[in-house]
């Protein structure tokens, strides 16, 4: 059940990230699957799907909630999801030095900050490609453990440009807004 949570949350992010709720979710999923990673074996199965599934939740609820502040919601987002984002990579290539998880997940969550400080609307269409790609991965690697490593990379960054491109209009498909 993990996987098929962890990969449709992935697709929603493909496809609609730029909207603030659904980013929050996702960002808050992708967290979750990295607390997961740095406490493994230590949460029972429904401990698995609830971290990863209350902490999207939480990460929609407060996207939508806090709309009126939007730029002080998108520096947090920016930053939890660059973090997220490393986490992620560093989960395809199985590290688990807990030291170099954080420094790499702060250096990470510094340039998601300063991304969207800089470029608000693609600063959120590519973190949301990366953090699609990165959920569709992860949990299509459950099922399939060459996904993890280089082949996985290559998947993420292959939807991550699928999603940009639909999401910034550069498909043809869609007008960006």
């Amino acid at each position: 059940m993990f996987p098929i949570l962890v990969i449709a949350i992935g697709i929603a992010v493909l496809a609609f990230g730029k909207r603030l709720a659904v980013l929050g979710a996702a960002v808050g999923a992708l967290l979750g699957v990295g607390v997961l990673n740095l406490f493994p074996n230590s949460f029972p199965p429904l401990g698995v799907l609830l971290i990863p599934g209350l902490l999207a939740v939480l990460g929609a609820l407060f996207a939508g909630f806090a709309k009126g502040i939007i730029n002080i919601v998108l520096m947090v987002l920016g930053a939890l999801a660059g973090a997220a984002i490393v986490l992620g990579f560093l989960d395809l290539f199985q590290i688990d030095s807990t030291l170099l998880v954080v420094v790499f997940a702060v250096l990470g969550g510094i340039i998601g900050l300063i991304m969207v400080q800089r470029f608000k609307d693609w600063a959120m269409i590519i973190l949301a490609g990366l953090i699609g790609g990165l959920l569709v991965t992860r949990g299509l690697a459950d099922w399939l453990p060459f996904l993890e490593g280089p082949i996985g990379t290559v998947l993420v960054l292959v939807l991550a440009g699928v999603g940009i491109a639909y999401q910034g209009g550069l498909s043809g498909s869609r007008k960006h807004n």
